[in-house]
């Protein structure tokens, strides 16, 4: 049997390293929705050829957070109502399926794993720290899939959490108290470890029909993205 030529599995290419510059960028909102970007000035800043930041773009034009518009160029994506409405149904579903497989013996993980991001959300909110309870939001959704421990879960959920957090900072003014966020977050992980599985159910699908409703009633029936 001939022996292949194939690279340490372990090394992450230029391309992978980018895109997950890019994401996270896109994440935190320093490539804000609509921004352009430029294949030689990104080249430029990360030092290296234009071939693998070509590629790292390529990557998220797959995966629905860049999109190319023809002789135009690559921009961040904007997010509509529409696309606001999908993203939830689409989340309601994945993290409803995470959570049946946590109710399946998996409750006092979940618990636990689900703890830091609830204490950082409420410590955040006592200070009116808005990127604090954003990034800890986010923390806890990711945490709630991963203690699915289900691998293809987590891929599915992330292209669908980045999105999310693009639009947080609109879904934070629609909050007069930050700490009642916070609260729903403590009731649902309390909910996933001692409440009746239905609780459970009916806390999540509350959560993100109200992020829905927040969210249709801040930017209303505008065709203008977020």
């Amino acid at each position: 049997m001939s022996v292949l030529d194939f690279e340490p599995v372990n090394r992450q290419s230029t391309a992978e390293m980018i895109a997950d510059r890019l994401r996270a960028a896109i994440m935190h909102g320093s490539l804000t929705p609509g921004a352009q970007l430029g294949e030689a000035d990104l080249a430029a800043q990360f030092g290296v050829s234009r071939g693998p930041v070509r590629e790292a773009m390529q990557r998220l034009v797959s995966e629905g957070l860049l999109h190319s518009i023809r002789h135009r160029g690559i921009f961040v994506i904007e997010l509509t109502l529409d696309d606001v409405i999908d993203i939830y149904r689409a989340r309601t579903a994945l993290e409803g399926g995470a959570l049946e497989l946590i109710l399946d013996g998996r409750r006092p993980l979940a618990y636990e794993a689900l703890g830091p991001s609830v204490e950082k959300m409420c410590a955040r909110a006592e200070c009116g720290d808005v990127v604090g309870v954003s990034d800890a939001d986010q923390a806890f959704h990711e945490a709630l899939v991963e203690s699915a421990a289900c691998p293809r879960l987590v891929r599915a959920a992330r292209t669908l959490l980045i999105e999310t957090r693009m639009c947080l900072g609109a879904l934070q003014t629609t909050y007069p108290d930050l700490r009642e966020q916070a609260r729903e977050h403590v009731d649902l992980r309390e909910a996933i470890a001692t409440a009746a599985p239905d609780r459970a159910r009916t806390l999540l699908v509350e959560h993100m029909e109200d992020a829905v409703q927040r969210l249709r009633h801040q930017i209303g029936n505008m065709p203008s993205a977020i």
